[in-house]
């Protein structure tokens, strides 16, 4: 008995040209973010020619972008070449209590996607491909010749921040510690939430001089300001800071293990006996499950000279830089928790 509400699978062939041609739909939701589309639908339905003269492009052109989108669920296509949001496309809106804007601006802003162009030299050498792209490390880039850029990959890191901040507070129990430390933490996302979750604390926010700067006005957003000692400095070198919980969200898995036992040994020379250090990082699951952590592990390849970790990993890179991994705590988001102490 045929029953049409199950479509055949697609034969091999035309599922994998449709994952050979993922460039097309992401390129084509970079478009629709970067011209505000969402945000111009958040009202209700527009016609592709309303749409086109809000945004000052081609009618026809834009038309068949957000026709393309829509066949896969990004928008909702109507009678006489309308559109209306979906749950999904409202993620595109800045104002979306979970937006992915920033994130997909960083991610696809033309000279980060470039850089995909060379994973056949980083997986031919194992060298950066942004090096090759760029002649300098991204972090260079990002903090110096490419500022405006950088300023992109904030807000990205901000905006994901948005999303696994309450996972972090959920899953973790930080009412032991007296001070809290953010290394490399950003403009201080994290730890103005933790501080203003428990507002008996105080925070050292550790981070270079570029990245410092525009650490103040967050943490005024979450009225803890007054709680917070700003430290500059490398972390290849010294971390000169007293804490009792010694965070680190997305920090280890921008480099191999060599560089981050360099970070973890300058923390264990500073940290009393009792404290912990937090790791935050995507865990690898076994062979054969998918996981976004197996993506962001080729990110991490090409740009800064990196890896995601399994949990074997992590514990034997804690291992050899001093420390002993005590739990991994799962969180509600592709994130977990790393937790180590003193060897």
């Amino acid at each position: 008995m045929n029953d049409s509400s199950h479509p055949h699978p697609l034969p091999p062939e035309a599922q994998m040209l449709q994952i050979a041609t993922g460039f097309f739909p992401a390129q084509a939701i970079f478009v629709v973010t970067k011209l505000r589309i969402p945000e111009l639908l958040a009202d209700g339905p527009k016609t592709s020619a309303d749409l086109a003269t809000a945004t000052d492009t081609d009618e026809r052109s834009l038309y068949r972008v957000l026709r393309a989108i829509a066949s896969i669920g990004v928008f909702e296509e109507l009678p006489d070449r309308s559109f209306a949001n979906t749950p999904v496309s409202e993620t595109l809106c800045a104002d979306h209590p979970n937006s992915a804007r920033d994130m997909v601006l960083w991610m696809l802003e033309e000279p980060h996607w470039r850089v995909y162009g060379e994973l056949l030299y980083s997986v031919q050498t194992g060298k950066t491909a942004w090096d090759k792209v760029y002649g300098e490390p991204v972090f260079a880039s990002l903090f110096g010749s490419q500022k405006e850029l950088g300023t992109v990959f904030n807000k990205a890191m901000a905006s994901f921040s948005r999303q696994t901040i309450p996972a972090i507070l959920a899953a973790y129990d930080f009412s032991g510690a007296n001070t809290i430390a953010d290394i490399a933490g950003g403009y201080g996302h994290l730890l103005g939430a933790v501080l203003k979750e428990y507002s008996d604390k105080r925070g050292v926010l550790f981070e270079v001089a570029p990245v410092l700067e525009g650490a103040p006005a967050m943490l005024d957003t979450y009225g803890v300001r007054d709680r917070v000692e700003l430290v500059e400095g490398d972390f290849t070198e010294a971390i000169p800071v007293k804490a009792d919980i010694y965070m680190l969200k997305h920090i280890i898995h921008d480099w191999y293990d060599d560089k981050c036992q360099t970070i973890l040994s300058n923390i264990r020379n500073e940290m009393p006996g009792g404290a912990k250090v937090l790791i935050i990082d995507a865990i690898i699951p076994p062979p054969g499950e998918p996981h976004f952590s197996k993506f962001l592990d080729l990110e991490m390849l090409m740009l800064p000279g990196g890896m995601e970790r399994t949990a074997a990993e992590f514990e034997s890179l804690l291992d050899a830089s001093g420390f002993k991994m005590t739990q991994i705590i799962p969180t509600p988001s592709p994130i977990s928790i790393v937790e180590a102490v003193k060897a």
